[in-house]
């Protein structure tokens, strides 16, 4: 997983399975979740990005944190995706 912030952009989560990119999810929390998130992610910051997968501005974290998403089935790629939940392992 890893996260991308872009200003005057809604916060997007980078999504990753067994080291391949799968899609990107729109971070749709209130504030005070958000907040929380952000201050997990701080500390696990510096994984190399998932195989294939150069975006310049993107942050990767170690697989420390899981998140559960909703997402448009029957497609290879995640779509139309929306981060739900998140937790450590």
């Amino acid at each position: 997983m890893g996260h991308q912030r872009d200003p005057g952009q809604a916060a997007r989560v980078l999504m990753a399975d067994k080291g391949r990119y799968v899609g990107t999810a729109v971070l749709n929390f209130k504030l005070d979740r958000r907040q929380r998130l952000w201050d997990q992610v701080q500390g696990l910051t510096g994984a190399p990005p998932p195989k294939g997968l150069a975006k310049e501005k993107a942050e990767w974290l170690r697989p420390e944190l899981v998140g559960r998403v909703k997402f448009l089935k029957g497609e290879e790629m995640l779509r139309l995706v929306s981060l739900k939940d998140f937790k450590e392992t």
